[in-house]
């Protein structure tokens, strides 16, 4: 009886040990790999902005979230989206409310690939009990029958299973050259980058200990056996704050890190 009550003490005590936290965090080369486990986590992430433009530090503080990274693009001109966020179940930016996407006649004229840019997506799910999914899609792509987009946040390109440079208007080539850039896609910079495999969540902070250009990228996330996977905002906007534990900002400028407008934010 005393081995068997042993056994059982040794089996509970093991399970404690070796079950999965829902955050797993791990930093090797410049590189955080930060995986969300279990179903319950999909119903604690949000897509959150600020009207005007703040550090990633100060929404983690301000809203008390134990993940905080950096999400869409925006325009640091006039502190308006460049990307769609939906918060809970309602858009809560929208770019085509950005005149300056509308003034600029380059980027009139290629609207259409800026507003259907690649978006990451949790949907709710109605199947006899309610479930939540991950999506990666242009942000055109319609949600699933019987399904609703409870929070989700567009940037681009699409990095797996392919890269959709030019379809999402990151890169302009002529006669075979690039003759247009957008967001340093072909430079080596820092990154924050956003994927899925069996069914969780894989985040990549690209620290600027080991910049990466998207082709780089593409092979990293290939070699990590990521099924699809997209980027946000990047370079001097890559940051991450884990509870009061671990905070990412880019070294250039002040050492503040950039304000930014739209956060990815896991809460308890």
């Amino acid at each position: 009886m005393k081995k068997l009550l042993f056994l059982f003490a040794l089996f509970l005590f093991g399970s404690s040990c070796f079950a999965a936290e829902p955050i797993e965090i791990n930093f090797n080369d410049g590189i955080y790999h930060i995986i969300l486990h279990g179903e319950k986590i999909k119903k604690k992430i949000r897509f959150t902005s600020n009207e005007s433009l703040i550090t990633n530090k100060e929404m983690h503080n301000a809203t008390g979230a134990v993940l905080t990274i950096n999400a869409g693009y925006f325009d640091p001109e006039n502190q308006k989206t460049i990307s769609y966020v939906t918060t809970d179940y309602v858009t809560s930016e929208d770019p085509y409310f950005n005149e300056n996407l509308l003034k600029n006649p380059v980027l009139r004229k290629n609207l259409t690939k800026i507003l259907n840019r690649t978006e990451f997506r949790i949907l709710e799910c109605s199947e006899g009990k309610t479930k939540f999914s991950y999506e990666i899609v242009p942000h055109n792509s319609p949600s699933s029958f019987g399904c609703s987009v409870r929070t989700a946040a567009q940037g681009g390109p699409l990095i797996l299973p392919e890269l959709r440079l030019e379809e999402e208007f990151f890169v302009v080539k002529k006669d075979g050259q690039v003759i247009r850039e957008s967001a340093s896609v072909l430079q080596k910079t820092a990154r924050t980058i956003i994927g899925l495999k069996n069914g969780e969540v894989h985040i990549l902070i690209i620290t600027d200990e080991h910049p990466m250009d998207l082709y780089e990228v593409q092979k990293f996330c290939r070699e990590l056996g990521l099924e699809r996977a997209m980027a946000f905002d990047g370079g001097s906007s890559t940051s991450m704050n884990y509870k009061d534990e671990i905070e990412v900002i880019s070294t250039k400028g002040d050492g503040a890190g950039r304000s930014v407008k739209s956060f990815m934010q896991v809460f308890n």
